[in-house]
């Protein structure tokens, strides 16, 4: 599932594609991908620019010039291609916004979702998420207070949307191996240090796979290389050396999601 860094990476390479430019036809291949009937969406998105994409969380919010918005949210296997098409993958499009002989495929919508929503609707989705971790505003002492009033296993905690906005099973798993902190921790039993230095692996696993173009495994276009660079720590490497001690990955599962950790160095 694209987390945060994904999401991130697609706002800022689709900001130098798509931004300012118009969208000169709408294709629906999925009905249930969009909130309102086909001719609706067709006729309210037609010919409007994109003026900016931003990010909030997991979602992409393609603003409108009439102040409508498009809120993406992939969920699990969803992703895009840009490009023309005789470049587009072999694979059945749900949505396809043309700008002229370019078009914006999206693929694996089968939980995931394009909606259209005035502004107002779109703060309304946005009502129950925790804060974003990378705002410069979410201090350390923030995340402290945050902690405070949890219980429970600390990679639950970091997957919970409503506590912190934009982290996923990859990424939770990726931290928590930087802060040397077992998965299955309680958060009530982390002293002050572990949680401080919690605070700083979330900052730079996510920062490093902003900076690597996150993993998803799709370019984004025709010689993207920048999407996908990213190189897990421990996410998906079961039986593999762990990089800080050697010792092998471990694979578990904890509140029914996959995890790999060091059982020898996350203590």
């Amino acid at each position: 599932m694209p987390e945060l860094p994904e999401m991130e990476t697609y706002k800022t390479l689709l900001g130098s594609l798509i931004g300012g430019q118009k969208v000169s036809n709408v294709e629906i291949g999925r009905e249930k991908s969009i909130n309102v009937p086909v001719d609706g969406f067709t006729m309210q998105v037609s010919n409007q620019t994109i003026t900016t994409i931003t990010r909030r969380a997991k979602y992409l919010i393609f603003q409108l010039q009439d102040e409508k918005c498009l809120l993406l949210h992939l969920m699990l296997g969803g992703w895009m291609f840009f490009g023309k098409e005789e470049d587009r993958p072999n694979r059945t499009i749900q949505v396809k916004l043309s700008f002229g002989e370019q078009h914006l495929f999206f693929i694996g919508l089968r939980l995931g979702y394009l909606h259209l929503l005035s502004p107002e609707e779109v703060k309304k989705e946005f009502e129950k998420l925790g804060p974003e971790v990378l705002d410069p505003n979410f201090t350390v002492d923030a995340f402290h207070q945050l902690m405070q009033k949890r219980r429970g296993t600390i990679k639950t905690t970091l997957l919970n949307q409503e506590v912190l906005a934009g982290i996923g099973n990859g990424y939770s798993d990726e931290i928590l191996w930087h802060a040397e902190i077992r998965p299955d921790k309680k958060i009530n039993d982390l002293d002050v240090q572990q949680l401080t230095r919690l605070y700083h692996s979330m900052q730079f696993i996510l920062k490093r796979g902003i900076e690597q173009g996150g993993y998803m495994e799709n370019p984004l276009y025709k010689g993207d290389g920048k999407t996908g660079g990213y190189q897990f720590y421990v996410y998906d490497r079961e039986g593999k050396e762990c990089f800080r001690c050697n010792a092998s990955i471990t694979k578990t599962e904890i509140s029914s999601r996959i995890t790999f950790f060091c059982a020898n160095c996350q203590r």
